[in-house]
């Protein structure tokens, strides 16, 4: 499928406005489409722009971002997007798209790196080769943020209610509470036996989207017991990084009440739909959210193999990574806020 006309070339810095805007006018725009997460993982992870960029004459038509990123174990990998949930082409029409992933794919030979990666919220069709991993859960909210709670199963209700009524929990706005989400965030990982993210990462992200970076903390008597940062783009929020104190869910239903508080502070504000992020199906956060009320659709990943043999494979879902995990989960917290800083810009 050819599309007359459209020319494509490396996108840089020097588009990045009308990127943006572009990016935010498309029905399939994502926060991570935005030309801030291209920097923010640029400047904390040195992970190489490549981003393709579609003309109509002097008219902008496409956009494809793109990064080299380095692999764990050497080479190099192309990805839209690295550490986000959603990437690929956005194009005006089908048939720009389409030339932006063949432009793509001779970028990937010629580079002769690992593989490409897109990462499709919506089935591009048979193409690529794909994987159907990642799940992600997303659903409308109601008018009014008593509806909120109203619209959750039995027992997840019952539990945020418990939260808010007999323990007092409150969630408070603020940017200044990023530490303790970093805090909460690495102790999660560490547990789960997986390597965390620098805190230079999620003050970059607040440096890059000064009005779409929302941080919050659920305390209890002015101590912290989980936090989460969300995505403000057009009418959703979404919520991406969190994290909670030891023994906080089990205590005192943090998790329930804070994504139930979540979404009553979005609708406050006007947002029409709640992105609760991706998960695997094998793993807990997937339950949680369905337990929650979400209804989770496959994320549509494809890729294009160059000089590996198979698909991505170092994941938490692989069996044979289970001893590092179990490794991973006993070094001491120091250790792992350490090597973790080390080895995040390899698993993007």
């Amino acid at each position: 499928m050819n599309a007359p006309g459209i020319e494509i070339g490396p996108g840089t810095s020097l588009q990045d406005e009308e990127r943006d805007a572009f990016v935010r006018s498309h029905r399939r725009g994502s926060f991570f489409h935005l030309s801030g997460w291209r920097v923010a993982v640029e400047r904390i992870f040195g992970h190489q722009p490549r981003d393709l960029c579609a003309w109509d004459g002097d008219r902008m038509v496409g956009v494809l971002p793109l990064m080299r990123s380095p692999g764990l174990f050497g080479g190099r990998k192309l990805i839209s997007m690295p550490f986000g949930v959603y990437g690929g082409p956005l194009g005006a029409g089908q048939a720009v798209e389409q030339e932006l992933v063949e432009a793509a794919v001779r970028l990937a030979d010629n580079s002769r790196v690992g593989h490409l990666e897109l990462r499709y919220l919506d089935d591009p069709g048979p193409e690529l080769v794909g994987n159907n991993l990642y799940w992600v859960f997303i659903k409308d909210l109601p008018r009014a943020p008593e509806g909120v709670l109203e619209g959750m199963p039995k027992k997840a209700r019952a539990e945020a209610r418990k939260g808010r009524e007999r323990h007092g929990l409150e969630l408070v706005e603020g940017k200044w509470y990023i530490d303790d989400l970093y805090r909460m965030f690495l102790r999660n990982k560490h547990s789960l036996g997986s390597p965390g993210l620098p805190a230079a990462f999620f003050h970059e992200l607040r440096m890059q989207f000064p009005s779409d970076v929302n941080v919050h903390i659920v305390r209890r008597r002015k101590r912290p017991l989980a936090a989460v940062m969300s995505f403000s783009f057009g009418d959703t929020l979404s919520a991406y990084y969190s994290g909670t104190a030891s023994g906080a869910d089990r205590e005192y239903s943090v998790s329930n009440f804070m994504y139930m508080r979540l979404q009553e502070w979005a609708v406050e504000r006007g947002f029409k739909r709640f992105d609760f992020g991706r998960s695997r199906k094998d793993a807990g956060a997937f339950r949680f959210k369905v337990h929650q009320g979400f209804e989770p659709s496959p994320l549509h990943y494809r890729y294009h193999l160059v000089r590996d043999r198979g698909l991505p494979a170092f994941t938490p879902s692989n069996p044979r990574t289970a001893g590092l995990r179990e490794a991973w989960s006993r070094l001491p917290s120091w250790l792992v806020r350490r090597l973790s800083n080390r080895l995040a810009r390899y698993l993007p």
